[in-house]
């Protein structure tokens, strides 16, 4: 079937005139016409016929009119769809992140990404840092955000630095340690409550104490979520090792006091990684784009 044939037919049963078809598109009445009768003998079918000084749609035209607008109605849509996944206004973004980004950042992201770009649908993925590289690796999500120790990456991978958040011991207002500057030993005299074994702070905390050469502090309370580690602190026993951006806000409010370890200022990168030399979807560019423009809060 000749499909620009048929789209004049459409016009034309739309407009329900030859001339206006005709204005609409920049085609002379003539070739609309000559195009109209070649398409009438090649489907077999009267399609119009005349009416007064003008033309009307025959039985057969009017059923093929209603086909004709359902398939370029389906056409209209399918343009859309293509544009809107270039704009990057729809389609899906995979994504692995550690602990500390998918709980502290990665939720106000995505609230404020939604706001302008609600038909692209999030799926996201909270793992460890090694995973979620190879997830990346493997091409099961489009991109990872990483909080943790810089790592040697793969070459195949690139990373782009957000920011540097700080790692803070702190502990409730009533410790005799709080809002003090201590050396690292007597820190290390102090019971922690920490996360689980595989905890990357837990593993800096131990690796601090390896460094300069200290005995390894007593983890006297673990628990396999963060807030319950920060809550046990606050209510009065021992102390933790933990992101800024996860007790800011309880420093902040005077439910948590920061001690201040002499000597010692370390920090965890918080970056996103994508695979090298590969183009990324629009709707993947567009929220990378609002992470870079305001990394802290967007």
């Amino acid at each position: 079937m000749n499909l620009h044939a048929l789209r004049l037919f459409h016009m034309i049963a739309t407009t329900g005139s030859v001339t206006r078809s005709s204005e609409r598109l920049l085609i002379s009445q003539p070739a609309i016409t000559a195009q109209i009768k070649k398409f009438e003998k090649e489907l077999d079918l009267t399609l119009f016929e005349p009416d007064g000084r003008g033309i009307r749609l025959t039985d057969a035209g009017a059923e093929l009119a209603v086909l004709a607008k359902r398939l370029f109605s389906v056409e209209q849509q399918i343009e859309q769809f293509v544009q809107d996944y270039r704009n990057g206004t729809n389609g899906s973004i995979r994504l692995a992140a550690t602990y500390l980004p998918a709980h502290y950042l990665i939720p106000t992201w995505i609230a404020k990404f939604k706001q302008h770009y609600d038909r692209v649908e999030m799926i996201i993925t909270t793992t460890n840092s090694s995973d979620a590289l190879q997830q990346l690796l493997n091409v099961d999500v489009d991109i990872a955000i990483y909080g943790g120790l810089p790592e040697s990456y793969p070459e195949t991978i690139q990373t782009d630095e957000l920011f540097q958040d700080q790692l803070w011991f702190v502990v409730s207002p009533q410790h005799r340690f709080a809002n003090q500057h201590i050396s690292l030993r007597d820190m290390m005299t102090e019971p922690f409550v920490m996360r689980e074994v595989g905890s990357s702070t837990r593993e800096r905390l131990l690796s601090l104490c390896r460094t300069y050469n200290l005995p390894s502090p007593t983890i006297s309370l673990q628990f396999n979520g963060l807030q319950e580690a920060i809550q046990a602190v606050i209510a009065g026993y021992g102390a933790n090792f933990v992101s800024s951006l996860v007790v800011r806000e309880y420093v902040e409010r005077g439910e948590l006091s920061r001690v201040y370890v002499e000597g010692i200022q370390l920090e965890n990168t918080i970056a996103i990684c994508t695979r090298k030399n590969e183009t990324l979807p629009a709707s993947v560019r567009n929220f990378i784009q609002m992470i870079r423009q305001n990394p802290w809060r967007c």
